[in-house]
């Protein structure tokens, strides 16, 4: 069986390595705009859109056949607000010092394709930030780490001196909630993830 994900991401990759997945990455441009309001049915529509798009890609050229596809969406959520990539400093200023000293939620949407069998769900962590001073927000926001992420920070990076603590997948917060991966895989599909190894 190929295992083909549906994610540029180097973290998503770098988790999937780490378990030890032999698999391809192809990657479609697809229309990521969402009006769904219910934070976990938005990430599990988008991740679905992204995995459909790659699908599309391979029926196309014909490299379909025992192909499993596996396609993620993360995003942070926060008062009421989808925090996706800061736009810029102010904007990484803004998130941070939203998410400094609260509780917010990191939900990934997952979709997984397999022959004419499709499934999309959702895994959501809440994450807990320590209050940030002035100083170690501005300390922060110089470094690179915010600006390619949801929400302006990875947990597994320099912002994890700040999260007191965490509610849920801890890989989620990372972009890949493996725990539903394994168990949509091993319940939805009745795929042992054993056999996916290379």
């Amino acid at each position: 069986m190929r295992v083909v994900l549906a994610s540029k991401s180097p973290r998503r990759k770098e988790i999937l390595e780490n378990l030890g997945l032999k698999f391809d990455i192809v990657v479609a441009d697809a229309d990521e705009s969402c009006d769904i309001a219910d934070p976990a049915g938005r990430v599990s529509a988008l991740a679905a859109l992204k995995g459909r798009a790659v699908k599309d890609i391979l029926l196309d050229s014909g490299e379909i056949d025992d192909t499993l596809i596996i396609a993620c969406d993360t995003l942070v959520y926060s008062s009421g607000e989808f925090l996706g990539k800061p736009e810029g400093r102010e904007d990484a200023r803004r998130m941070i010092k939203m998410l400094s000293g609260k509780a917010h939620s990191v939900l990934s949407g997952l979709y997984v394709c397999y022959g004419d069998k499709e499934f999309a769900s959702a895994a959501e962590t809440r994450v807990i930030f320590d209050d940030m001073t002035d100083a170690e927000i501005e300390s922060y926001i110089d470094s690179n780490e915010p600006y390619d992420k949801a929400g302006g920070y990875a947990v597994q990076g320099l912002a994890s001196l700040y999260v007191s603590g965490l509610e849920g997948d801890y890989f989620n917060v990372v972009g890949l909630p493996v725990n539903l991966l394994y168990k949509t895989l091993k319940n939805e599909f009745e795929i042992d993830f054993e056999s996916l190894k290379g």
